[in-house]
Order: structure tokens, then C-alpha cells, then sequence
């Protein structure tokens, strides 16, 4: 296969999961800051919610990273 298709998948796979996640995180911190604006006496039980979403998708990214290296380690 040639390498320089593999290093632009590479880049495009982990752009895609890197924007994917900004966006993702983005949208859930704005509910999340919404829902405590909105019940402020449930702020501890959201803020653990958000926390452990916002860890679950930086995993995903980290995921996307690890494709990606092993789409240039093919070069």
C-alpha cells in the first residue's frame, strides 16, 4: 500500500476523532453547567456524571491516537 495514503488516514483519523471529542465534550459540559444552573442542590451528582463521561471520551480519542499510530508505524 503506499505510504502516503496510510499517513493521510492516519491524519484523518485522528482529526476526526480529536474534533469528534471537542465537540462531544463541548455539548455535555453546556448541559451539564445548565443542569446545575437549574438544580443547584443536585450540582455533586452532575459534576461526578460529567467527570466520568468527559473521561470516557478522551478515552475514545486515545483510541483514535493508538489507530492512528499504528497506521504510520505501517509506513
Amino acid at each position: 500500500m503506499n505510504s502516503g495514503i496510510i499517513a493521510i488516514a492516519a491524519a484523518i483519523v485522528l482529526s476526526f476523532t480529536a474534533v469528534a471529542t471537542a465537540i462531544a465534550q463541548g455539548m455535555t459540559a453546556s448541559k451539564a453547567m445548565d443542569a446545575i444552573a437549574r438544580q443547584p442542590e443536585a450540582a455533586g451528582s452532575i459534576r461526578g456524571a460529567l467527570v466520568i463521561s468527559l473521561a470516557l471520551m478522551e478515552a475514545l480519542t486515545i483510541y483514535g491516537m493508538l489507530v492512528a499510530f499504528m497506521l504510520v508505524g505501517k509506513i
